[in-house]
């Protein structure tokens, strides 16, 4: 490192202090000797004295960083002043140290930048390794549903901040435990999901039919506005991703919910708005949703969430968006001020990331941008930036309204073909099928359901099964074996039973 300070003799305590703890240590008394000296050779750090005859400090700052861009730069002073602390935060110092200091205070701001990382990155490892061991020991068959969340909402973020800190080989470590927690998860969800459905009133977790009621309807009530932000195909460690984004602008409160099944957007997002399991939504509401193969099967979310308010004894107006190209992301952000323009709920739903991963199988530069989870995340990351979502949700923290945000489904990376058969009336979908006389060639790939009423679903008569997938697999037929796995393998997929598709964030954003 390089220190510049026409008190040099003073220091020289100090940097026998650093020297000691193994840094190398060069002296300037000027500006002018230390731009010298950066020219001539490559330095990690600079500590820089902001009151030196000559150059001021912050202007040497400016020269030093022309000559090394991203150096990072201790100011070094003995001013007080708030305007010469705002003067150097604004010119972006590494970090700001006042006058007198001890060799040990000088060492903890070096250490920071110069090794904080790595002594970051090492502590995590060994937390890890003591809480991996801890995991392990423990098994995913006795947990209930609040500690299906825990634990899932626990592996979310050990996976984040492993792959965040480079760990690699501990990533791939934990991902070693999540085909036992899939296969747990799927026995439990078919002993407890039936269970959950039919007792409503009975120990549950909050489920898609919960959300308008539990969580956005005392928002209304309390500030007579909210925002409701439904991103479509959003999984937890997604929005953990994303999250960081909005910290300066919102305190945020997450929790979690449960997807009803099948985990895909007619049946999930529909019991979101609604407030009903489909197969109350398509007694009550025949004209509006039914289960057909088409772009309908979401066309009247905000008449569903209009009836569920007025059944609450609620008639509240209601503002709609569905986002699905950049055409409506570009008109809404043309609108924004009209968009909270009074009071009552705005409901906006974004379409971009359950469309990333329905056409990444159809698009091989989609499938080399997000070949993986990790990759995944970054994308959305990228995508939400500079969004309309962001867009928005900057707006209602400027006019000061409460936003509530979430998916109604998440994904789940499929690498198993797994043979189902089937009549011909059965639906084509890869992570679920209804139809008569359903089974899968392997059993642990798939739950099978024979009474639509154990899934709130429509009846479709007798006879009538319904498939979903498990763990990362996807359905292939016999007869289109190779055409399937060509086409699909590595796929993001949904409509089954994992964590990842069925355990859900939702956030409650309160504007700063």
């Amino acid at each position: 490192m390089l220190w510049v300070d026409d008190e040099a003799e003073l220091l020289e305590p100090h940097r026998m202090f650093l020297r000691d703890k193994g840094f190398i240590v060069e002296a300037a008394t000027n500006a002018e000797d230390g731009a010298e000296l950066l020219r001539r050779r490559a330095f990690d750090l600079v500590l820089l004295d902001e009151q030196m005859p000559g150059t001021r400090g912050l202007d040497a700052f400016r020269d030093f960083r022309e000559i090394v861009p991203n150096l990072d730069i201790v100011m070094v002073t003995k001013s007080e002043e708030d305007t010469t602390l705002m003067e150097a935060l604004g010119a972006d110092v590494s970090a700001y140290v006042v006058k007198p200091v001890t060799p040990r205070q000088i060492y903890a701001v070096v250490a920071r930048l110069l090794e904080g990382a790595r002594i970051h990155h090492q502590a995590l490892a060994r937390r890890f390794v003591e809480r991996f061991r801890e995991i392990q020991a423990e098994s995913f068959r006795n947990l209930d549903w609040r500690g299906w969340i825990d634990r899932f909402s626990e592996l979310t973020q050990w996976d984040l901040d492993l792959v965040t800190a480079g760990e690699t080989g501990l990533t791939e470590t934990l991902r070693g435990l999540y085909p036992d927690m899939r296969r747990e998860f799927a026995s439990f969800v078919k002993r407890a999901y039936p269970r959950w459905v039919s007792d409503l009133s009975g120990d549950r977790p909050p489920l898609s039919v919960d959300v308008a009621h539990e969580f956005l309807l005392p928002i209304i009530e309390r500030d007579r506005q909210a925002l409701f932000v439904v991103i479509d195909c959003l999984r937890l460690d997604q929005w953990r991703s994303i999250e960081p984004s909005l910290t300066t602008l919102f305190d945020i409160e997450t929790t979690h919910y449960f997807s009803i099944l099948p985990t895909a957007t007619p049946y999930s997002r529909n019991a979101l708005f609604s407030g009903l399991f489909p197969c109350e939504i398509a007694a009550r509401f025949p004209d509006w949703w039914g289960e057909r193969e088409d772009e309908t099967l979401n066309a009247h979310e905000r008449e569903l969430l209009e009836a569920q308010l007025a059944e609450l004894g609620k008639h509240i107006p209601i503002r709609y968006e569905k986002i699905s190209s950049a055409t409506e992301a570009d008109d809404l952000e043309r609108r924004l001020g009209s968009f909270f323009a009074a009071d009552g709920i705005g409901a906006c739903v974004f379409n971009f990331i359950d469309l990333l991963t329905h056409g990444r199988s159809e698009s091989a530069i989609l499938y080399e941008v997000a070949r993986d989870e990790t990759a995944l995340r970054e994308l959305t990351q990228q995508w939400f930036r500079r969004s309309a979502a962001f867009s928005l949700l900057s707006e209602a923290a400027r006019r000061g309204v409460k936003v509530l945000v979430t998916s109604d489904h998440g994904s789940i990376h499929c690498r198993t073909p797994a043979t189902v058969f089937a009549k011909r009336d059965a639906t084509p979908n890869l992570r679920y099928k209804f139809g008569e006389d359903l089974r899968a060639e392997n059993p642990d790939y798939a739950l099978l359901f024979s009474n639509e009423d154990s899934l709130k679903l429509p009846r479709r008569g007798l006879g009538a099964n319904t498939l979903l997938a498990t763990g990362d697999a996807f359905f292939v037929y016999p007869t289109k074996l190779r055409e399937y796995q060509s086409r699909y393998r590595g796929s993001f997929l949904h409509g089954g039973v994992t964590p990842e598709e069925c355990i859900l964030p939702i956030a409650l954003l309160t504007p700063r």
